[in-house]
């Protein structure tokens, strides 16, 4: 087990640079140090001083890969690219073109993000499965076609239609919740059911069909004759013995899902206004702040390396069957 998780993180290290590498490069290709220099100032006509005095500032004064004026190893150390992504491995993501911290900025964000996905993820996740063990009691019925189209209306329609149906509906319309905003303690409460039921509501349809479709496949097993030949009742054959062997490909999808809960959901934090990580990010982007958006894709990605582990670990205790070698 210990070698395995030493070769997975040892694999990680250049996904994680590649990924660093590309996110730079593209970054770089769509607005060069100039150019964030005269979006950040906010002026039409910025003069050349004033561009070099806010790169000086932020560290975008220096070639963005190689220095070929510098000696030795200063060639490739002196640049913008190492400066601003070699800290990042020990999670030192610098500071916004705002000068804030953006570590500090993550570790403050990243409750509120929680808060709502957290609570979505979980609920969402114990209807599904229940939900797609009944259609699967129902199976091959008028019920189980019906539940399927349900399911399939479901997932064809938009995220965004849920959220702003939601906020006409509940808030504008009804006054039960806040359209918006975002307090801590028990008076955020009303501020995050109707984002937590849009996110469960909005996740129900694709993933109660893909867990039907698992569900249905374990059905036809060997075992599943036997212990119905042994007098059990189906309910019991479908919650004990179907779901316990369906685990595996459920994990897959699941554990992986887990840490990038950290990442909060982009138009769900937006629209209702809560300050997550989420809405950090849009806010990076609209205002071209390559240091807030290259830390949040560098995250992501360890975030997501992190879940392909978890997945691989908790096929062991699930499974005795699998081990990691």
């Amino acid at each position: 087990m210990i070698a395995y998780l030493i070769r997975r993180i040892l694999y990680a290290l250049p996904i994680l640079i590649g990924v660093n590498l590309l996110t730079f490069t593209l970054f770089f290709v769509v607005n060069t140090p100039d150019d964030m220099a005269r979006i950040q100032l906010g002026i039409k006509r910025v003069t050349p001083e004033a561009i070099e005095r806010w790169k000086q500032q932020h560290g975008y004064d220096k070639p963005l890969l190689f220095n070929a004026g510098a000696e030795g190893a200063k060639k490739l150390s002196d640049t913008i690219f190492f400066e601003k992504s070699a800290s990042m491995f020990v999670l030192d993501f610098g500071y916004s073109d705002d000068g804030r911290s953006i570590s500090r900025e993550i570790s403050t964000r990243m409750w509120p993000s929680l808060v709502i996905a957290l609570p979505a993820f979980f609920i969402g996740l114990m209807v599904s499965i229940t939900f797609a063990l009944l259609i699967t009691l129902f199976r091959a019925t008028a019920l189980d076609a019906t539940a399927v189209a349900i399911c399939v209306v479901l997932m064809s329609i938009s995220m965004l239609f849920y959220i702003i149906a939601g906020q006409f509906v509940a808030s504008k319309l009804w006054h039960w919740v806040p359209i918006s905003g975002y307090a801590g303690g028990l008076d955020g409460i009303k501020f995050v059911l109707l984002p937590v039921l849009i996110g469960v509501v909005g996740g129900i349809g694709a993933s109660s069909r893909w867990y039907r479709t698992i569900f249905l496949e374990e059905i036809g097993r060997d075992y599943v004759r036997t212990a119905r030949a042994k007098g059990l009742s189906e309910l019991r054959v479908l919650f004990r013995h179907v779901l316990k062997n369906a685990m595996i490909p459920i994990l897959t999808g699941v554990v992986v899902v887990i840490p990038l809960l950290f990442m909060g959901s982009l138009l769900t934090e937006s629209f209702f206004g809560i300050p997550g990580l989420g809405s950090y990010t849009i806010d990076a982007i609209q205002a071209q702040d390559f240091g807030v958006v290259r830390a949040m894709v560098f995250l992501g990605s360890v975030l997501y390396i992190v879940g392909l582990i978890l997945t691989d670990i908790s096929y062991t205790v699930v499974d005795p069957r699998v081990r990691l070698q």
